[in-house]
């Protein structure tokens, strides 16, 4: 299941001479910001938080792309042609919109993406077809369905997989075991009319991260017997981790409909993005406390979803078509130097991110078919290398 190809060398160098040549016109619109070091100072977030709004981070729109070239002349490859797409740093095609990415254990790079309406699972790496690995009866109404995924600590023994879906009577996580029919690991979160994604993650204790929504009543998200609206911290049976804050599975409350969740590799800290109904939110989640002032916001409808932790820096995609933001992290959940905006017009609404074991790669998945422009290909995954650099903050 975790054998791969590798795509040849060419195909790689073409797949960084293409992203570099996106980030050179990024360079042609403005000076780049760079990431300083601590001494130079915490960068202080924009914050929009009701009547105390103050400036806020403005996304670009479309930035201009290169006249069409040969790759690693300067120029992106051409169009797909069907399900072919040309560019090499697209490693598979004709999905349907994926909302969850994570990357498997290994020297190749093979992955699981999520379908959210479909319910599959599918086993994603260059030059193979896409492998069917599960197919979840869910529900996708309210923004439900196939909406998390995680690995187990021990994948590369158990092969285990969690998922978070929707059903027509609650949202749950589930596991999926090799040659096994899924099974329960914690019911009964609320489910409603809106307010049904949810996220997953693992901690650096091996204990599952789980975000949910509000289940379009955010009243549930304050009530401490609901599971609505939290981010729960549970084992691999679905009781409360042993050395939770409280003695509770709930590690925070407040949430509306998470986006994506991601733990930082070097620090341990857990940061959400969410959708509020007025702004969009980035929260660094402090165990047992309150989320209180978001970290970042940006307007209404961004569509803030998959992040990563990787160099020093947070990357949050966005399903708007937005350009990919990136903050560097500094001391204490602080930023340091300017925020910086990675474009990736190519590839339309992206959904789902991941990171690659070795913390240099990007995986996105997009999400085009949810009313976006598309091509004949969407909807795609596709791998960025770190085209920033190292980060601010702990390397």
């Amino acid at each position: 299941m975790r054998t791969s190809v590798p795509g040849p060398a060419r195909a790689r160098r073409s797949a960084i001479g293409v992203l570099i040549a996106s980030m050179t016109l990024l360079c042609a619109c403005s000076v780049t910001p760079t990431f300083p070091d601590r001494s130079a100072g915490p960068f202080h977030s924009k914050l929009e938080t009701g009547t105390e709004a103050g400036p806020q981070p403005q996304i670009p729109g479309p930035l201009r792309t290169e006249s069409p070239g040969a790759p690693g002349q300067g120029g992106p490859p051409g169009p797909p042609q069907g399900c072919a797409d040309p560019d090499p740093a697209v490693i598979a095609t004709c999905l349907e919109p994926i909302s969850a990415l994570v990357v498997l254990p290994g020297s190749g790079p093979v992955g699981l993406a999520a379908e959210r309406t479909t319910g599959r699972i599918l086993q994603v790496q260059r030059q193979r077809p896409n492998q069917e690995v599960a197919a979840l009866a869910v529900d996708p109404a309210g923004d439900g369905g196939l909406t998390g995924l995680a690995l187990s600590p021990s994948y590369a023994e158990d092969e285990l997989i969690y998922a978070y879906v929707t059903t027509p009577v609650d949202n749950r996580v589930i596991r999926i075991a090799p040659g096994d029919m899924p099974k329960p690991v914690l019911v009964g979160i609320p489910r409603g009319p809106t307010g049904n994604a949810g996220a997953l993650a693992v901690d650096s204790h091996g204990m599952l991260l789980v975000a949910t929504g509000d289940a379009g009543n955010p009243a549930s998200a304050a009530d401490p017997q609901s599971l609505a609206g939290k981010v729960l911290r549970i084992d691999a049976f679905g009781h409360r981790a042993p050395d939770n804050p409280g003695g509770s599975m709930v590690l925070v409350s407040g949430l509306h409909s998470p986006g994506g969740m991601c733990v930082d590799p070097a620090s341990s800290e857990l940061w959400i993005t969410d959708r509020a109904p007025d702004h969009d939110l980035l929260d660094r989640v402090a165990p047992g406390q309150p989320l209180g002032r978001a970290s970042w916001t940006w307007p209404a409808g961004s569509g803030a979803a998959g992040c990563v932790v990787m160099m020093g820096r947070i990357q949050v995609a966005f399903s708007s078509g937005a350009p990919m933001f990136v903050l560097g992290i500094g001391p204490d959940g602080t930023f340091v130097g300017p925020p910086l905006q990675i474009p990736l017009e190519r590839y339309g609404r992206v959904s789902a991110a991941a990171l690659s074991p070795d913390g240099r790669a990007l995986w996105l998945g997009t999400v085009n078919k949810t009313g976006a422009k598309r091509i004949s290909s969407d909807d795609r995954v596709f791998i960025l290398p770190d085209l920033v650099g190292p980060g601010a903050g702990h390397d």
